[in-house]
């Protein structure tokens, strides 16, 4: 039995490091892609060939059992959310803002969460919870409020995509955190990513042109970068944010908006030049306040409080 925790555990904490640091990652290597092909062309293939191969190795470790009507129904619809409209979203909000800032907006999503979550549960926010509510929709303001960061009338599609992205996929956590979802947890990554990528092969078809595209001209650095996505971000990174939801409540799931902004960010900057202003950095700082109010107890809200005041005292 000990053993068994053990196990569980450690699969826990090994699967918040992958959504935690491949995910954060990700933001950088789509942009790269997008400069090569149609956002909604490359997620099709990305989660098409993702699927393809969790199907394959769920067949040779023959990790598949009977899947209900109600299962499968239920897989597609996350899939469609998750991977439709909100990987896909942000895919083509990227061809207008920066990697690093679209990670920063994301960082709300546990505030979304929340939220969401009074709306369809009833299920009202601690008191404490109100004020981490504010700091992040006071943060959120800062940041997108940014002249030198938005000076693009484009870049706000880019924002409002973003914003609905993090909308459908606050609804898919809630959604799976409480439906019956297929047996075991890699047939249910593969049909939720086939799903997602047919629904995306849709928005490509009447949005992109896919059939007249030359993937001839498309250089080799697009196609490893296209292959991290397949096999660390989508197979490795979203495999483990379903077990997570499964293990785990969303909002704590949704707590890995507190480094993947921060890696992006770094990667944006150093790889891209992306410009990382000092008003970006005290938006985050103020909105990730404002998450750990809300996905924390009063006792653990207070303890931080003393110790900032204890940090404040040895300064004077």
């Amino acid at each position: 039995m000990s053993s068994s925790k053990d196990n569980s555990l450690l699969l826990i904490i090994l699967s918040f490091a992958a959504v935690y640091i491949i995910w954060g990652s990700t933001y950088l290597f789509i942009a790269f892609t997008v400069e090569a092909l149609p956002p909604f062309l490359l997620s099709t293939i990305r989660f098409t060939l993702a699927s393809s191969l969790l199907f394959g190795l769920a067949a040779v470790l023959r990790k598949y059992q009977t899947i209900t009507k109600k299962q499968l129904r239920n897989a597609v619809f996350a899939g469609v959310l998750f991977l439709g409209f909100g990987t896909g979203g942000v895919a083509w909000a990227l061809q207008f803002v920066d990697s690093g800032f679209t990670a920063l907006v994301i960082s709300g999503q546990p505030l979304l969460v929340v939220l969401m979550m009074w709306g369809i549960d009833k299920k009202r926010p601690a008191t404490q919870s109100f004020g981490g509510i504010f700091l992040g929709m006071f943060g959120m303001y800062l940041l997108v409020s940014q002249k030198e960061l938005i000076a693009r009338p484009e870049q706000w599609k880019g924002i409002i995509a973003i914003l609905f992205c993090m909308v459908a996929w606050g609804f898919g956590s809630i959604f799976v955190s409480k439906s019956d979802m297929p047996k075991p947890q890699m047939a249910n990554n593969a049909i939720q990513m086939m799903s997602g990528g047919i629904a995306l092969f849709f928005f490509s078809l009447f949005l992109e042109s896919p059939l007249d595209f030359d993937f001839q001209a498309v250089p080799l650095s697009a196609w490893l970068a296209l292959s991290y996505l397949i096999v660390f971000g989508a197979v490795v990174a979203f495999s483990a944010f379903n077990y997570l939801l499964t293990k785990v409540s969303p909002e704590k799931v949704a707590t890995s908006t507190y480094v993947n902004p921060i890696i992006a960010l770094t990667l944006g900057w150093y790889f891209r030049d992306e410009l990382v202003t000092t008003q970006s950095l005290v938006a985050v700082a103020i909105m990730f306040t404002g998450v750990f109010f809300i996905n924390s107890t009063p006792e653990q809200s207070k303890r931080l409080l003393r110790k900032l005041k204890l940090v404040g005292k040895r300064r004077v």
